[in-house]
């Protein structure tokens, strides 16, 4: 989905330990100057369900205003299918491999890379943050989930299906019935089911209302929409059982093969958590719920040496965090301009406040952009007012983790070793090869990979 020319600089499918991830060199469009003492950006899209690509598909985009602002670009991609045997720690290395190759490449850069993860690929940039903090420069998540549990009441539907299902056992049966692999369209689906009524009828109505001027933006969107990719089953599992319904990572529970635990006090880079109010997918108390679990008083996030800046956006949904134009000429356009006064502000908690630029402005011309940014200082009571902790609450999803464990535990028991006579995913694959290609391609576009 990339919209610039790009370079290949790693492949991950090369290492010792085989992901299907690669490090790209995002090429600048004509016109663009980039100054090479400028601190690098590396973008890493998330894997959950889509293809890569969709941070930088047009102009006005991550990877767009970080060059506009004349700063080296890379980025963090994936191929359709993961390695066999990978594993998310597997692509922790792997990540941290690129951000060496980065530094390595920009010795005379004025700072560390300063790293973007949209989605979910901010809690795995977060957990490399935490194990090999010496690679960061700031970190910026968009639209991340940290803090899996938290939450209002009757809000956020994602928030609940983990335990109206019963846990992670329908992980293990979707991975089994796949050989092994879980099929991205899976996740997909449950994006689409947060709004039937856009999916059934909405979008399709838009296209078809405004097919004079919709019909490349609704073919380019549905490209990458339909462009489903496939996790290992170990990886899946991993996800949903530590993190999902787990919520391990914001209490530091989750440790390395090597048994270091992870712990995300131990990041020394400023983190930027940007989010949104009109995002169901990870509304704001997902995103910052995890300042709250780690911290209990505000001197301690100043002895902690950390420095936590947030920005939340009124209306912006889920996708637009990271897709949006409009949000990336503003919020993320402003991150870009000022990521060296961020690198350099105190310990605590901030907030990134935007305001419109005005003729009457202290001296305009020299702000970039149409817009002014400003940090404020806050307290763990501002967050707590975001969040809205409730120990209630949290005894209710630790008992839907004990159900989750027990039923994982019976499932695997009782139903895996009968799972493998059932119709699998390779058998599909034989009957779609049956097909003629030229019908194959046109109805199955994604086995034709």
């Amino acid at each position: 989905m990339l919209s610039f020319d790009a370079e290949l600089v790693l492949d991950g499918r090369t290492f010792e330990r085989p992901v299907n991830y690669g490090l790209v060199r995002i090429k600048p469009p004509q016109g663009v100057v980039l100054d090479p003492k400028k601190r690098p950006f590396v973008v890493v899209d998330p894997r959950a369900g889509h293809g890569p690509g969709i941070a930088g598909f047009k102009a006005d985009c991550e990877l767009g205003v970080a060059m506009r602002a004349g700063h080296p670009c890379y980025f963090v991609g994936f191929t359709p299918d993961p390695m066999p045997g990978q594993t998310i720690e597997d692509i922790m290395c792997a990540e941290a491999e690129f951000l060496e190759a980065v530094i390595a490449l920009h010795p005379g850069a004025d700072g560390k890379p300063c790293v973007i993860g949209n989605c979910q690929a901010g809690w795995a940039v977060m957990m490399l943050a935490a194990t090999r903090p010496e690679l960061f420069g700031p970190i910026i998540l968009a639209g991340s989930p940290l803090s899996y549990w938290a939450g209002e009441e009757r809000q956020s539907p994602m928030r609940y299906s983990g335990g109206l299902f019963g846990g992670s056992w329908l992980t293990a049966l979707s991975s089994d019935l796949g050989t092994g692999k879980f099929d991205g369209a899976h996740l997909v689906a449950n994006f689409e089911n947060l709004n039937p009524a856009n999916t059934l009828w909405t979008k399709n109505y838009n296209a078809w209302a405004n097919i004079d001027t919709e019909a490349q933006r609704f073919l380019d969107f549905e490209r990458w929409w339909g462009g489903h990719v496939n996790l290992n089953a170990e990886e899946i599992q991993w996800i949903v059982d530590q993190l999902f319904v787990g919520n391990r990572l914001a209490t530091a529970a989750i440790m390395t093969r090597d048994g270091v635990r992870i712990d995300l006090r131990n990041i020394s880079s400023p983190i930027v958590c940007f989010c949104s109010k009109g995002d169901n997918i990870t509304p704001p108390p997902q995103a910052l719920g995890w300042i709250c679990d780690l911290y209990q008083k505000d001197e301690d996030i100043l002895a902690q040496g950390q420095t936590i800046v947030y920005a939340i956006h009124e209306s912006a949904g889920h996708l637009g965090i990271f897709v949006s134009g409009d949000v990336a000429r503003k919020e993320h356009g402003e991150f870009a301009s000022n990521i060296d006064l961020i690198d350099v502000l105190p310990p605590g908690l901030w907030e990134a406040v935007m305001t419109r630029k005005t003729a009457d402005a202290i001296h305009p011309e020299l702000v970039s952009g149409d817009w002014i940014v400003r940090f404020e200082r806050r307290t763990l009571n501002d967050i707590r007012a975001i969040v809205r902790p409730d120990r209630e609450n949290e005894r209710r999803f630790a008992a839907v983790r004990r159900v989750s464990e027990i039923n994982i535990g019976l499932y695997l028991t009782l139903l895996q070793p009968f799972v493998p006579a059932w119709p699998t995913s390779r058998r599909r694959n034989d009957c779609i090869n049956s097909i003629p290609p030229n019908c194959r391609s046109r109805c199955f576009p994604t086995a034709t990979r």
